[in-house]
């Protein structure tokens, strides 16, 4: 199958050069009689400054024959025929689509602003999961509980943890002697969270802790006070993930509204 990726970037540029609607008073360059706008040279210049680049005269210049290139391989792309090719018209229209589908995304972001006490709330939210203190513990994941239980009796005979870690159903902590890391119990499922909060420090489960990915056997080996990252430092990430959930909730509004067969 022709990779028509290229093709249809090439394209969709010449067809926007050709367009009435995306004329521009002001152009650029003339490839062959078709102008490149300056507008989509100062767009380019922009999404560069974005990243970092400083802008100058330099830059321009390497945009604009950037573009002249991609005006000249479009245009002979057109001549062979290649915007009527139907994989090509496909990857145009998801691009056009792809460019729609942003401009809604920002259009929506900026009508509907997260508010401050919006942030504030989420972030108390975030404490109260948190909480106060963070663990460190190991577990054995084995598929039944027998084999859970033939576990517990071996560590009442002395056994070490880190080694019948080993056989663990869980090959990313087994490698680590069934360490999971410092972590908070709102990160794991409610039954583990829960047998791990009734535990003390070097305890483990003397009873096989059951959850939808096997049966577990848990130790605690350590217990330290957590420390939440202040609001400000938080911010950021607050704000993102309030703008996911509300643009989510608008994508979900409108597939309600939508006829869809």
């Amino acid at each position: 199958m022709m990779k028509s990726g290229k093709f249809a970037a090439l394209a969709i540029l010449g067809l926007l050069a050709i367009n009435p609607a995306f004329a521009e008073e002001k152009s650029a360059a003339l490839v062959n009689g078709i102008s490149i706008p300056q507008a989509r040279i100062d767009m380019r210049v922009k999404a560069a400054t974005m990243q970092g680049q400083p802008d100058s005269p330099e830059l321009r210049k390497a945009i604009r024959e950037d573009m002249i290139n991609l005006e000249v391989m479009a245009q002979e792309a057109g001549k062979l025929g290649l915007d009527k090719n139907p994989e090509v018209v496909q990857q145009i229209e998801l691009a056009k689509q792809s460019v729609l589908v942003s401009a809604f995304v920002q259009d929506y972001a900026k009508n509907h602003p997260i508010s401050e006490d919006q942030l504030k709330q989420e972030y108390e939210k975030l404490k109260t999961k948190l909480g106060d203190k963070e663990f460190n513990a190991r577990h054995i994941l084995v598929g039944t509980e027998a084999e859970a239980k033939d576990i517990i009796a071996q560590l009442g005979k002395k056994a070490k943890f880190e080694k019948l870690a080993a056989k663990s159903m869980d090959a990313g902590s087994a490698e680590r002697g069934g360490s999971l890391g410092w972590a908070v119990p709102g990160n794991f499922v409610p039954p583990f969270a829960n047998a791990l909060l009734s535990l003390k420090k070097g305890e483990y489960t003397k009873e096989p802790v059951q959850s939808q990915f096997g049966w577990h056997v848990i130790k605690l080996d350590d217990v330290r006070d957590l420390k939440v990252p202040p609001f400000e430092e938080l911010k950021p990430q607050l704000q993102q993930r309030l703008q996911q959930q509300s643009i989510k909730k608008a994508i979900d509004d409108l597939r309600a509204k939508a006829k869809i067969e």
